[in-house]
């Protein structure tokens, strides 16, 4: 445990920090899931939709430090391979 003021303060911001990245980061993968359901129901309209959420959502984490761009990358292109192969 953390003696001095300044350290013990820095592990409150970390704890809260951590809530907030776990909350984006469950958040993220819901609409993912959201995105792949839709997308194995087969209905076009709901996965063009719910692509354009995902996307904009897998940018954001990116750009909040939660995932690698890169790993945002491969993600985007992941959906939209799943997202072609229904025409």
């Amino acid at each position: 445990m953390a003696n001095i003021k300044s350290a013990k303060k820095r592990i409150l911001v970390i704890e809260k920090k951590t809530l907030q990245n776990k909350i984006a980061r469950t958040k993220m993968k819901t609409i993912i899931k959201k995105f792949y359901a839709a997308v194995e129901s087969g209905d076009k309209a709901a996965a063009t939709e719910a692509y354009k959420v995902a996307v904009k959502c897998v940018d954001q984490a990116a750009a909040r430090g939660i995932i690698h761009k890169n790993a945002a990358a491969h993600k985007k292109s992941q959906f939209t391979l799943a997202l072609n192969k229904l025409a």
